[in-house]
């Protein structure tokens, strides 16, 4: 295609641009890099294990599973993990000793004064 313009006078076509220079290996030539596909499903499994702690553990475990798949390590899901675990696990206890002392406390009256 030619075009006259006053750069280009005779309509003779445009020269094109020299081709770039090949990225060098181990670089991503285009576009920008990688994300995480699981980052910010484990900021929320480890806010949420503070919260409601086996919700944050099971989101936890999903976002470092997807992290995992994509080849990320995903601190913060690692983090939730371990953290829903032990909020899991701690509020299991106190359920345990709540439903004891309310038992105890229906089987023996004497126990509560009025």
């Amino acid at each position: 295609m030619t075009s006259n313009t006053p750069e280009n006078p005779y309509g003779q076509p445009a020269p094109q641009a020299p081709y770039a220079q090949p990225a060098p290996y181990g670089q991503q030539p285009y576009g920008a890099p990688a994300e995480d596909p699981g980052k910010t499903l484990g900021i929320v499994g480890l806010v949420l294990c503070f919260v409601f702690s086996l919700a944050g553990l099971i989101v936890s475990i999903i976002a470092k599973k997807k992290s995992t798949a994509a080849g990320f390590k995903n601190t913060p899901a690692n983090v939730g993990v371990i953290l829903g675990w032990i909020f899991t696990i701690l509020g299991l206890i106190v359920a345990v000793i709540y439903i004891i002392a309310i038992v105890a406390l229906l089987n023996n009256p004497g126990l509560v004064s009025n």
